[in-house]
Formats: structure tokens, C-alpha cells, sequence
């Protein structure tokens, strides 16, 4: 069960360093690909910086959850994957409501498997 869990939180975390990428390095390309239809393309220049600002803060949950991976104690590593699992949680559901209800199924709910399996470790 802890290593299933490990490797849901790597799958998590991973997903969110894509997101960091695509949204600070790659916005105006694989940007556009990836909210075809979402948003108009002459959008996606002006908004570069902001959405640049999201990625940094998808690196951050990014960075939380790989950190969880390398933390020797068992406790202190399952209860930060859990606060890092949560606010993905968080930010996904908020995202759904706010957004798109695709970013439920991308981000929330792979977020959500994860910590049930972390909380059941």
C-alpha cells in the first residue's frame, strides 16, 4: 500500500510539473493546444505573466509532494503528502466550480486517489 501510494503522489506530482511548464515556458504553444476552444488564441499573449504566476504555484505543490516522497519519517512525510494532496484537492474542485469541470477529473480527482491511498498506508 506504501508503495502504490508513493508512486500516485509521484503521478500527481509529475502532472503538476507538466502544468508548471506549460504554463510558464510554454503558454503561447502548447498552451493554446491545450485550452483550444477555452480561450480565444489572441488571449494567451497578454495573459502570459498570469498564467505564469499559476505555474509557479503548481511547482509549488509540485515540490511539496516530491519532498513528501523524501522524508524518512513516516509520519511527518504521510501528513505533508496530505497537506499537498489537500490543496490540490482544493485547488482542482475550485477549479471546477470556477473554471472548466474537466480540471475536476485532471487535477482533483487523480489528487483525491492518492490521498485516500495515503490516508490508508
Amino acid at each position: 500500500m506504501e508503495i502504490l501510494s508513493k508512486i500516485l503522489i509521484a503521478i500527481v506530482a509529475l502532472e503538476h510539473l507538466y502544468i508548471l511548464y506549460m504554463e510558464m515556458f510554454a503558454w503561447e504553444t502548447l498552451g493554446k493546444k491545450t485550452f483550444k476552444g477555452s480561450l480565444p488564441d489572441e488571449l494567451f499573449k497578454p495573459t502570459k505573466g498570469l498564467a505564469a504566476n499559476q505555474g509557479l504555484y503548481n511547482g509549488f505543490l509540485s515540490a511539496g509532494l516530491i519532498w513528501s516522497l523524501f522524508i524518512c519519517d513516516a509520519v511527518w512525510s504521510k501528513n505533508v503528502a496530505i497537506f499537498f494532496l489537500g490543496c490540490v484537492v482544493v485547488a482542482g474542485i475550485y477549479g471546477a466550480f470556477s473554471a472548466s469541470k474537466k480540471i475536476f477529473f485532471v487535477q482533483a480527482l487523480p489528487a483525491i486517489i492518492a490521498l485516500v491511498f495515503v490516508l490508508l498506508r
